[in-house]
């Protein structure tokens, strides 16, 4: 191994811990729509991501190339810089996740790379043509091509099945979500472990521990596979809700179009060397499929709350990257009081979730926010005839029934529909009244 310094090893324990934050934080990518639909168990799910997502983080180093070597000049970068960087990132990870918000942990990175590195030395630190070509682009055009694909592909499999019953196409196609759910658990692994790999061996550059231009070593690659499949493993209950069920209701056959989708976009990505977003690729995908369904709807309230999220990620994390290496600039007392503050903004952040746990228990919980946006479903047959043979409603049921929560029946439908007994007793004249 390397000659690894004291500072040098702080970074890469970092590195690895924002790793972690990145497993749980996207986890609801890969199996959100998965375990929405019941088509696996929720623990059973992330548990398979898990193994997926160290499985793919061997396959392939060019995501981790164009981190470590395109994204920042090395020359003049040091250890402090990516050290700043992580915490930027971390921080963002943590408080999207608390508020359950699907926000891009790879741009977070890349934001507090971006925020660290002009701080130390200036704006020509960042290579912008490669910002431009291999960040920002693909992460407008990823969720706009993953949503095209998935809403194309969520209408043709219900044309295709349309001549098979409901619950052989539900089974069928809950079968497809298992394995289009790998699919994407495999190809997040294929692009977001090498993120970890890259800024780590940045840092290994940085501190002289690697030449320049060097790939990550094979520990390097053991280590960030093994974070994110512990992080995977851990769940992110939170996103997995919001992504499951906050943004549109989903059925086995949508759900398994999203994923396909998603999968086919991120592994295309890999491929190419592009950071990509997997969080923009799998919620553009799982909105598309939203609208592919006839009648299918997108709660546009949170999308439009993820889309802020998503706006945001990359100027916020490079503040806060760039604030913590202007501190740390001070010497080891900066450096000392940014890991404090790091380690006290984490606990505080876990404190606060603690009061609404979100878990593998109630994840599939309906969201009294998400309800309100159903459209009100039609009265059955059932409800129909119980209200045409119901007495009248007092003053109190009439309120209720004009805020919708009761079926109101006036006199004139009673004796419409009910035929006289007989009869009626012929009812005292009122006394008239005092002059």
């Amino acid at each position: 191994m390397e000659h690894i310094t004291l500072l040098l090893g702080i970074v890469i324990i970092t590195a690895l811990v924002f790793d972690f934050t990145n497993g749980f934080h996207d986890t609801a990518n890969a199996m959100a729509t998965t375990i929405s639909t019941g088509a696996l168990k929720p623990k059973t799910a992330v548990a398979m991501s898990a193994v997926l997502n160290l499985v793919g983080a061997f396959m392939s180093v060019e995501v981790a190339k164009t981190i470590s070597k395109g994204l920042v000049n090395e020359t003049g970068i040091q250890p402090e810089v990516i050290f700043a960087a992580l915490v930027g990132a971390i921080l963002w990870n943590l408080v999207t996740w608390l508020v359950g918000l699907p926000s891009s942990s790879s741009h977070a990175l890349m934001g507090g790379l971006i925020g660290a590195a002009v701080a130390s030395a200036g704006i020509g630190a960042v290579n912008g043509s490669v910002v431009v070509t291999k960040v920002l682009i693909p992460a407008v055009a990823a969720p706009i091509v993953a949503g095209a694909a998935s809403m194309l592909a969520a209408r043709v499999t219900y044309k295709l099945g349309g001549r098979i019953g409901e619950k052989t196409s539900a089974k069928g196609y809950r079968a497809g979500q298992i394995a289009s759910a790998g699919l994407v658990s495999l190809a997040h692994g294929t692009n977001d472990a090498q993120k970890t790999m890259g800024i780590i061996t940045l840092a290994l550059v940085a501190g002289g521990a690697l030449e320049s231009g060097a790939n990550p070593p094979v520990w390097v690659i053991v280590s960030a596979g093994t974070a994110i499949a512990l992080g995977t493993y851990l769940g992110g209950w939170r996103i997995i809700r919001t992504m499951g069920s906050g943004l549109t209701d989903l059925q086995p056959q949508q759900g398994f179009a999203a994923q396909t989708s998603a999968a086919s976009v991120i592994l295309a990505s890999s491929n190419l060397g592009f950071s990509l977003s997997t969080t923009h690729a799998c919620s553009g995908a799982v909105m598309g499929a939203g609208l592919g369904r006839k009648g299918g709807v997108v709660r546009w309230s949170t999308a439009t709350r993820m889309f802020v999220a998503w706006g945001l990620t990359l100027p916020a994390a490079a503040l806060v990257s760039a604030g913590a290496e202007l501190i740390m600039g001070t010497g080891n007392l900066g450096i000392a009081a940014v890991t404090v503050f790091l380690i006290g903004s984490c606990l505080a952040i876990w404190l606060v979730s603690r009061r609404q746990v979100v878990d593998h228990h109630n994840v599939n919980d309906v969201q009294p926010a998400a309800a309100s946006a159903v459209p009100a479903e039609e009265p059955g047959v059932v409800t129909t005839a119980m209200a045409a043979v119901a007495v009248p409603p007092t003053a109190g049921a009439a309120a209720a029934a004009a805020a919708g929560t009761t079926a109101a029946v006036t006199d004139e439908d009673l004796k419409a529909t009910i035929p006289a007994a007989g009869p009626t007793p012929a009812t005292p004249a009122a006394p008239a009244a005092a002059v």
